[in-house]
């Protein structure tokens, strides 16, 4: 099933079931006014919601909005090879620190975005302006409810500056938190295991001036930690009353000479989930 959060034509934001891949059931009428109250539900009365007789939208005739609302999104790296082997080629002089992070019990874990600065699918993604090597990561997250369960997966676009990063691990946060530098959406897939998740493709296309000028593709089962496992990292000492966001990082890295530019397109896909789009903006 598929959840997701989306705007009418008369700007009225609701909560919706989307129905044979082209409808959208309101879910206000049955009482649903928001996510977290949708994930605190059971997938069974979730299942139930389709057959009922609800006011119906074509997805063409509403926006698809980012599925956050009030939760904080986190993010862990350094769970996939790649990812390790780039960090450490970014850095100068702290290239051990990520080789130990990817082998430590302890994963990395990092605050990304409070819930009013993350984009939505079509909205514009940011590059820092202070920044000359930016690039976007497409990553599987997490939706967790206040109990700490995965309740579904949507995407995750975890922008960040790579040479601010490389050039000190304490500008960690000034690399990957900042003006629209986080994207999530367009749904929220439930009632998927983490071994049918694991099978999923993830890709990413990168457009400038119409065409192609990056491609890369990895899977869902190349991340080294198991999913409850980064979970009950994040709730640790941690309270989230309305439930959280987790990115879980990316196995796709575009070369070093590559960096994204103003207008550039962003093309994110999991094969379970759907597509996010973004198009790039300086910030």
């Amino acid at each position: 099933m598929k959840f997701c959060r989306f705007e009418i034509s008369t700007g009225e934001i609701r909560v919706g079931l989307i129905s044979n891949g082209s409808q959208v059931v309101d879910l206000s009428s049955a009482g649903i006014a928001d996510l977290k109250s949708l994930f605190e539900e059971s997938a069974s009365r979730l299942a139930k919601f389709a057959a009922q007789n609800l006011p119906r939208y074509s997805l063409e005739d509403v926006r698809l909005l980012t599925p956050v609302e009030r939760q904080e999104v986190w993010a862990v790296g350094v769970t996939y090879l790649r990812s390790k082997k780039a960090r450490m080629e970014e850095s100068d002089f702290s290239a051990t620190a990520y080789d130990r992070v990817y082998d430590a019990a302890r994963p990395e874990l990092f605050f990304k975005s409070m819930p009013e600065k993350v984009v939505g699918p079509g909205e514009a993604v940011g590059i820092r302006s202070d920044a000359k090597w930016s690039v976007p990561e497409p990553e599987l997250a997490f939706v967790i409810n206040s109990r700490g369960n995965i309740v579904g997966f949507t995407i995750g676009n975890d922008m960040s500056s790579r040479d601010i990063e490389g050039e000190n691990l304490l500008y960690l946060p000034q690399a990957k938190i900042y003006e629209k530098s986080c994207a999530v959406g367009p749904v929220v897939v439930i009632g998927v295991t983490e071994a049918e998740a694991r099978a999923w493709k993830i890709e990413l296309t990168i457009e400038r001036n119409g065409a192609p000028v990056f491609e890369g593709q990895t899977s869902v089962g190349q991340i080294k930690r198991g999913f409850a496992e980064l979970v009950e990292y994040l709730f640790r000492s941690q309270k989230f009353p309305n439930g959280a966001i987790l990115l879980t990082g990316t196995g796709i890295v575009p070369p070093d000479t590559f960096t994204l530019q103003r207008d550039d397109k962003v093309r994110i896909s999991i094969s379970g989930i759907g597509v996010l789009e973004n198009t790039v903006a300086v910030v």
